[in-house]
């Protein structure tokens, strides 16, 4: 058994092509999505990651500010420009790009982004709404990680989820988003006892750790979901997941490749959120 790929660069494309008409329509009736990023310092990887996400505006014609500030600035000059950014009546969506410099708090500049424009649904408000089940900002790659399930009718009802990895950006919200579809969900992480009894038992298996080829075919139950959130670069210069993939794609039934998998999907769900800020407006 050889597993179907779950395509996040076939599907963001298709997504992101629905996206032109609506934007196109917005924009119209003078409602052209905005979306605003703050670049703080010169870090390679954070630039390429925004390079990509003017891009993906461009694409679908969405309006893109990118503010460049000096890694020098202080928490205050950051939250200002925040400040005025969340006044501002053309910009829909904020987003900081992450990691930030040590000397500014990260969940100082979090907060201090309005629940409204907070497309990347990190805000502890927007936390809250996704924890019961209302209509909020969804983080992105999360949010991408369910769209890719769904686009091949997997069921997620009943299903045992169970996710490697615990962080607040990718861990613990996919958790959440699948406990919410009425997947029963288990966590692993670094003190877990016993990790490959409990992944064996995935019907979905998510894995977002950052720790190059951790999971092997071992790990993996016959016709599981293998959903790989990992990007690492190995010292020959070659991207792979957190997942083994030549071995996993032998015993899953679908799995998503890296790159090309969760990736593209994230970006796609931040202009996704972008379109819907402007739609929630009250003027």
């Amino acid at each position: 058994m050889s597993a179907v790929v779950i395509s996040g660069k076939e599907l963001a494309a298709k997504k992101r092509e629905e996206m032109k008409q609506e934007v196109a329509d917005l924009t119209a009736i003078g409602k052209q999505p905005g979306l605003a990023v703050i670049l703080i310092g010169d870090n390679p990887a954070s630039r390429s990651y925004v390079k990509a996400k003017q891009k993906a505006c461009e694409e679908i014609g969405l309006h893109s500010v990118l503010i460049e500030l000096p890694e020098d600035t202080t928490e205050a000059e950051l939250l200002q420009q925040i400040g005025a950014l969340n006044e501002d009546n053309s910009i829909h969506g904020i987003l900081v790009q992450l990691p930030l410099p040590n000397h500014i708090s990260e969940q100082a500049v979090i907060e201090k982004i309005s629940p409204d424009k907070d497309v990347d649904g990190f805000h502890p408000i927007s936390i809250g709404k996704m924890m019961i089940g209302e209509e909020t900002f969804l983080p992105c790659t999360p949010f991408g990680i369910v769209e890719m399930i769904k686009s091949k009718q997997i069921p997620i009802v009943g299903k045992h989820v169970v996710v490697v990895g615990r962080s607040n950006i990718v861990g613990k919200p996919v958790g959440q988003l699948l406990l919410n579809e009425h997947a029963t969900v288990t966590y692993c992480h670094s003190k877990t006892e016993n990790m490959k009894e409990i992944t064996k038992q995935a019907d979905i298996l998510v894995v977002a750790v950052g720790r190059a080829n951790f999971i092997g075919a071992e790990f993996i139950k016959d016709g599981a979901v293998v959903i790989d959130v990992g990007v690492n670069r190995l010292d020959t210069g070659k991207l792979v997941g957190d997942v083994k993939y030549d071995e996993a794609k032998e015993v899953s039934s679908y799995i998503t490749p890296v790159p090309g998998g969760v990736g593209p999907m994230t970006i796609t769900m931040l202009l996704h959120n972008t379109i819907e800020s402007v739609k929630r407006m009250k003027v």
